[in-house]
């Protein structure tokens, strides 16, 4: 097998991985929030994040992966700013209209396309932001109902977007410029975003339910989702970090969406949760964006594939004849008379494709 099949199988796996965790994840939330009781989202986002962080520890310790430490500041600040954006995503809940927070997390991929374009020049053809639109705009159908508007709640919202956006981009570029394993930014970075969340959980919980997270009532059914809840959160928390190192933030939010129409649907058919033509014509709409994306980053990608392997002959054609490579600057030079040959050093210039 090929490294190109090997990598095609993983991000497969990884998208995989992540859809089940996260469809099971909020299923069971779902039954913690709406039929337990337990509201404290943001107290128990920190409870997965530690019990996500003790799994890696015991996995460390077994040495099923390589403990790579790198910049500290780099790491704290992504941790921190992680904590901060979930925060910000739950207050942003708790101060809108659930339209209008259905609105803030389409907002996004284009902010994401934006600030990727802006700053790290990332190209995105017309037909991927054509798939996109139509995503958008079946999942917007299938998930807006209403509209409502308050200057807090937009303020909280333009800010949970910049942070989600901003920590979603450096999950991707700190595993690439370090050269780090998803795994291993995990494991270094989940103990900031536990700790900004530990501190600031109850304290947010208390404003959005004006209840005490320390004098609920924790009974044997509310302890067991809890524990389950945490268990899923590792493979959640892990594929996530994984998928958007394998393909793109863009890539991971358009997966956010196939998740929210599958929430959608095993909300009908299994908690008989109402459903309308609305939701319906929606999910049809974004699974078609869905396919259409997909269909597009595959063709871009085995473009760029074939480009890459067209270019690699002619790259060693070059370096064989004298004249290429005397042009490309590698050519033999004599420093006047004195007999004395130098040689310089080919200079490549290496174009990334950013085509997402």
């Amino acid at each position: 097998m090929s490294e190109g099949q090997k990598f095609q199988l993983g991000t497969i796996g990884a998208l995989s991985l992540s859809v089940v965790s996260s469809v099971s994840i909020v299923i069971c939330n779902k039954a913690l929030i709406s039929t337990l009781g337990f509201t404290f989202a943001t107290t128990l986002t920190s409870w997965h994040l530690l019990v996500t962080f003790c799994s890696l520890h015991v996995a460390l310790w077994m040495k099923m992966f390589e403990h790579k430490p790198f910049d500290p500041r780099a790491v704290m600040g992504f941790g921190i700013l992680n904590g901060i954006s979930i925060g910000l995503l739950n207050l942003s809940l708790g101060f809108n209209s659930v339209g209008f927070y259905q609105m803030t997390k389409l907002a996004i991929i284009p902010c994401t396309v934006l600030l990727e374009t802006l700053f790290f020049r990332k190209k995105f053809s017309r037909k991927i932001q054509f798939s996109l639109t139509i995503l958008l705009l079946g999942v917007g159908i299938a998930t807006v109902t209403d509209l409502q508007l308050n200057m807090l709640g937009s303020v909280l919202s333009l800010l949970a977007v910049i942070t989600t956006c901003v920590a979603q981009i450096m999950t991707n570029t700190i595993q690439k410029k370090f050269k780090v394993s998803s795994t291993q930014l995990l494991y270094q970075s989940c103990p900031y975003q536990a700790i900004t969340l530990f501190v600031t959980g109850p304290f947010l919980d208390g404003l959005l339910t004006n209840q005490n997270v320390f004098a609920f009532k924790y009974t044997s059914q509310v302890v067991f989702f809890i524990v389950l809840s945490c268990m899923i959160s590792v493979s959640v928390n892990f594929s996530t970090f994984l998928v958007i190192g394998k393909t793109s933030p863009v890539t991971y939010q358009v997966l956010g969406h196939l998740k929210t129409c599958l929430v959608l649907a095993f909300g009908y058919v299994l908690l008989k949760d109402p459903f309308n033509w609305r939701n319906i014509l929606g999910i049809m709409v974004a699974v078609i964006g869905m396919v259409v994306y997909s269909y597009f980053c595959s063709l871009e990608t085995q473009q760029k594939a074939s480009e890459t392997s067209t270019q690699l002959p002619q790259m060693k054609e070059g370096e064989k004849d004298p004249l290429i490579a005397a042009e490309n600057g590698s050519g033999v030079l004599s420093d006047g008379g004195a007999g004395v040959q130098k040689t310089t050093a080919p200079v490549w210039n290496s174009n990334k494709d950013f085509q997402a």
